[in-house]
């Protein structure tokens, strides 16, 4: 199982910058990057932050999927 996101699709709909989603959160660019790449999982509590900020609940921007051999 892996864990998606729409992370980089919100943070665009509102026209901010990496930078400036980190900011809002407490976290560096880097690591609003990495989440949005999906090479870092977020802890719960970053998760509910960024779902804070979109005023969206949590799997409206994350979600759990299958991998080819789980289904």
């Amino acid at each position: 199982m892996f864990l998606s996101n729409r992370v980089k699709e919100l943070r665009a709909r509102h026209d901010w910058t990496q930078a400036q989603l980190g900011e809002k959160v407490g976290v560096t660019r880097q690591t609003i990057a990495s989440i949005e790449k999906g090479d870092y999982v977020p802890s719960l509590l970053l998760g509910l932050q960024l779902c804070d900020v979109f005023q969206l609940p949590m799997d409206d921007v994350f979600l759990l999927e299958k991998g080819e051999s789980e289904k």
